[in-house]
């Protein structure tokens, strides 16, 4: 019987003031009977316009409405038909700008929770079945992905399914790009994203850890040695600081390292693991995006008695997730709004002692269509604090393009390919925040999505 509230059906959560003391899940995922209750809620549209939204084509209207018959294997399945991680994208796709805003119940009322139903139906698989994954025959093709992270993931398994032979090159000590060591384990369980991993090795997606491409290989040197193309899926790890005073002081982070530390490294588990990390009683987060309010949140449960979130303009023009800002606030991240540092203070030591901010005020529009932020004069003030993490967006590594002939990239170090992922290179694609820039993991797994498709043909056309 469809189901017409007007609300979502809630999903459990842990207490604000237990979980912004640990690191476990914050949302505790739906049960049974609640994902069947909000599956009822899809109205089954002919037209499907919430598919439109997704970057991975995910059937949605066909999967729900699995859901709500409790045919959760299958419902599952359908997911995977085009997603290659479905219980990530569950958690952390923004599925508000994406297929839930073109959901028609959103009209009159809140769109149905297809993020909510699509972590149901991967969770509920994992819990439940244990299937022997085939491999695909062989092509006799070759094709080396560089990045372990969401784009040479999806790209990786789309090939391997096609049945070519795929390594994947991970600089890192472990697979999993941005999904290990930049999204908290408390919205993204690093369990999950190890099967899902697994899934892709069963597969037979070879994954060599602890490969620097441009410093071990070229990418050059991996098409001299038996590679038939190449997909570059680095992603955007090269942080980006402010330049002003004080930013090399001891208490200063970037937020990828202040993350790497927390989530690949375990310093949140420090002394049962080797990774310390500094946490002052007072820490300000400089930024507005998701990466912002991972590091705030995180800064919160290493025992941080103030955190601030310090962001130039006011909070709707903030990029992140609005319940990411909603869970920040209710585990007690202090928002400094229209505010922007001048300077980090230090001790003679050379340890943070505080920031001097500067008011805001918003002008006109800039080239983005937000409008631009104005520094208020006379306005400064200090903020008193022990560490600051700067978290103001990322760019790409420029190893790979600085030893790779031929490749073509923008100005700001991003790779230029086109919607498929071809480069200017031949037999070299790329996606993902090495073509984009710092994007959303879904986008990333889009991209890698389109490039294996390319690849394929490539290949094929080309009868190499």
């Amino acid at each position: 019987m469809p189901n017409m509230s007007l609300k979502k059906v809630a999903i459990p959560e842990q207490e604000p003031n237990i979980r912004n003391k640990n690191f476990k899940e914050v949302s505790l995922g739906y049960t049974e009977e609640m994902a069947i209750e909000e599956a009822n809620r899809c109205l089954r549209c002919k037209h499907k316009p919430c598919m439109g939204g997704c970057p991975v084509n995910v059937k949605i209207p066909d999967f729900i409405a699995l859901v709500a018959e409790g045919k959760f294997l299958d419902a599952y399945r359908k997911i995977k038909e085009t997603s290659a991680l479905p219980a990530v994208c569950g958690r952390v796709c923004p599925q508000e700008s994406q297929c839930e805003k073109q959901c028609v119940r959103g009209v009159k009322g809140e769109s149905v929770a297809i993020g909510r139903l699509e972590r149901f139906c991967a969770d509920w698989y994992m819990k439940n079945v244990e299937e022997k994954i085939e491999v695909p025959m062989s092509n006799g093709h070759k094709v080396a992905v560089v990045g372990g992270g969401p784009a040479g993931l999806t790209c990786a398994g789309d090939l391997a399914k096609m049945g070519y032979k795929v390594t994947i090159f991970e600089a890192f000590h472990t697979a999993g790009g941005v999904l290990m060591y930049g999204i908290p384990e408390f919205r993204l369980p690093k369990d999950i994203v190890r099967k899902e991993i697994d899934n892709l090795k069963a597969l037979g997606v070879e994954i060599e850890t602890n490969m620097v491409i441009g410093k071990i290989f070229s990418v050059d040197e991996l098409l001299d040695n038996g590679f038939d193309a190449v997909f570059i899926g680095s992603g955007a790890g090269l942080p980006s600081f402010m330049k002003i005073e004080g930013e090399n002081l001891n208490g200063v982070y970037s937020a990828n390292e202040f993350l790497t530390r927390i989530n690949l490294m375990k310093a949140y588990d420090f002394p049962n693991n080797d990774t310390p990390i500094f946490v002052g009683k007072n820490v300000a987060v400089v930024g507005g995006g998701n990466v912002a309010m991972d590091a705030a949140r995180c800064a919160k449960r290493l025992g941080a008695e103030n955190v601030y979130i310090v962001y130039r303009r006011s909070e709707e023009e903030m990029p992140a997730r609005l319940e990411e800002v909603h869970h920040a606030k209710e585990e007690g991240i202090i928002f400094k709004m229209l505010t922007n540092p001048n300077k980090i203070l230090g001790t003679d030591d050379g340890w943070v002692s505080g920031m001097e901010c500067i008011k805001m005020e918003l002008g006109g529009a800039d080239e983005t269509g937000r409008r631009r932020p104005v520094r208020i004069k006379g306005s400064e003030f200090i903020l008193d604090v022990e560490t600051v993490i700067i978290a103001i967006g990322q760019s790409p590594n420029p190893l790979i393009k600085n030893t790779t002939e031929g490749l073509k990239t923008e100005p700001w170090g991003g790779i230029v390919a086109g919607a498929s992922g071809v480069t200017s290179k031949q037999g070299v694609f790329a996606g993902g925040d090495a073509v984009t820039g710092a994007a959303t993991v879904i986008l990333a797994m889009g991209a890698g999505k389109k490039a294996a498709e390319a690849i394929d043909k490539y290949i094929k056309e080309n009868k190499i």
